[in-house]
């Protein structure tokens, strides 16, 4: 109760309110637009962020994070069209609901489980990252090699169909991270005697490049006018309550998931919808009936998606971790304001952390109200062109990536890791894991490192000490789960 009160008088200033506000905004708005995604905006509004405070600039971000998983429903419900990648699920029986005549009532679930998950969500982040963090106070340089190693191979293991692939694209990143100036030994790491490498690959101009560029170059290759018509069926846009009050035992395990899953790096909220959605229709008394409109399989879907807005962050307050690319966007925002993630964050500055908790808990509040009164009005931007808004992403690219440094060199990185982000959209490769390779990488190289400086090159310095040791276990074991299921699978196709 104490850091929620301390949080009210940070956030009771009209930068944070308004960073709120027009964060939510935005990310309602994008959710809403077929086509677009969350990252790609971040990555957009990233540098401007740079120039604010550290709690209105982290407030924007998140507002965007937010409010895109709550719009992303609407295309799913009235469009059968997600609005973003995890609203896959909610299409499954959202569309149908629409279809018959309740698509006001699908909509009112989904904001209720979206805002419920969301709240949920919150105090997890309030409960846990302290304790969490106390934890983090005794890791050294061993254990944080660990936890980076820990978090790219959830990373990989992630995409199950496309491991292989993640991990050449997480090879990639931290090959990538290598580049520049190597501090330990004031040498020139892979920059060809380019001066401009010599800071190494910026993240900015990386991640607008590979998520908002490139899914502005594939919103520009549409052909024809994709524009579709949407319309409002049913009465009462409240009546989402009583449909969650029925359901209260799958909205509870829904959005434990949701939390549990947020902690994991590279999971998040498509492990949780997926494992939310089939336990919900495992218990359900009628599971005939998802998929063809049941308000079960609605609830478990946006109740999980949304209950691992807050709890992703855990991860990187706690350990310095990011758990995705949106959270490493995070940290950019973080380290420029010299806010270092990590126990001593708690410690240093409590009145930022929550400021924190209480923006997220207002980014809901204003969510949940802007889209109840006025979805009529929202489901109008469903009808907007692709490839105006594939134009207009281009030039605030372009734009956010000269502002960051002012230099042309980052508009040409921008532009390259565009090009290489569409082929990739277009073969279905995934870019996340090369932004957590250009982050994490770095990380566990510096502090094996630092590890192994202090061991004097033992390593078994890394089994020596109990919370590294458990960490390389749990990597040992995650690989060989994947092993043993991919071979068990692969015998059950050929018999």
């Amino acid at each position: 109760m104490d850091a929620i009160l301390l949080g009210l008088n940070e956030v009771a200033t009209l930068n944070v309110i308004m960073a709120i506000i027009i964060g939510a905004l935005i990310g309602v708005t994008i959710g809403s637009i077929p086509g677009l995604e969350p990252a790609g905006v971040m990555a957009i509004l990233l540098p401007m962020t740079f120039a604010m405070e550290p709690l209105p600039g982290v407030s924007l971000l998140l507002g965007v994070y937010g409010g895109a998983w709550y719009g992303g429903a609407i295309p799913a419900i009235l469009m059968n069209t997600p609005g973003t990648p995890v609203a896959v699920l909610t299409t499954y029986d959202g569309y149908p609901m629409a279809k018959r005549g309740e698509a006001r009532r699908a909509l009112s679930i989904a904001y209720t489980s979206s805002f419920v998950g969301g709240l949920i969500s919150v105090f997890s982040l309030i409960t846990l990252a302290p304790m969490l963090s106390q934890i983090a106070r005794k890791f050294g340089s061993a254990e944080f090699a660990m936890l980076a190693a820990l978090g790219m191979i959830f990373v990989v293991l992630a995409h199950r169909k496309h491991v292989v692939e993640a991990a050449m694209m997480l090879g990639l990143g931290i090959f990538l991270g290598t580049i520049g100036l190597d501090l330990s030994y004031s040498t020139q790491v892979y920059t060809f005697g380019q001066s401009w490498l010599l800071s190494g690959i910026p993240l900015v101009p990386a991640v607008i490049g590979l998520f908002a560029m490139s899914q502005a170059f594939i919103l520009l290759s549409q052909r024809g006018n994709d524009a579709r018509e949407t319309t409002l069926s049913g009465s009462g846009f409240f009546s989402g309550v009583f449909d969650l009050l029925r359901h209260k035992i799958t909205v509870i395990r829904s959005a434990a998931l949701g939390v549990v899953m947020g902690l994991l790096p590279g999971v998040g909220e498509f492990g949780s919808q997926f494992f939310s959605y089939t336990l919900a229709q495992r218990f359900s008394k009628t599971p005939e009936k998802f998929g063809d409109g049941a308000p079960e399989g609605l609830i478990a879907s946006e109740t999980s998606n949304n209950a691992v807005t807050a709890s992703v962050m855990i991860p990187l307050l706690a350990f310095g971790i990011p758990a995705d690319a949106l959270m490493a966007m995070l940290l950019a925002v973080f380290m420029v304001h010299n806010y270092i993630p990590g126990p001593t964050l708690f410690v240093e500055r409590p009145e930022f952390i929550s400021g924190l908790y209480v923006s997220l808990l207002l980014m809901n509040v204003v969510v949940f109200t802007y889209l109840t009164f006025a979805t009529k009005w929202i489901v109008n931007l469903t009808r907007i062109r692709g490839r105006f808004i594939g134009a207009f992403i281009l030039v605030l690219g372009f734009i956010g990536s000269y502002s960051q440094n002012y230099q042309f060199s980052d508009c040409l990185i921008a532009l390259g890791f565009a090009i290489f982000g569409y082929v990739l959209k277009r073969n279905e490769i995934p870019a996340v894991p090369i932004i957590l390779g250009l982050v994490l990488g770095p990380l566990f190289l510096t502090r094996t490192q630092q590890a192994l400086g202090i061991a004097g090159g033992d390593l078994t310095i890394f089994l020596q000490r109990p919370v590294s040791l458990t960490l390389f276990i749990m990597i040992i074991l995650s690989i060989s789960i994947y092993v043993w299921s991919q071979i068990h699978q692969r015998r059950a196709e050929s018999q």
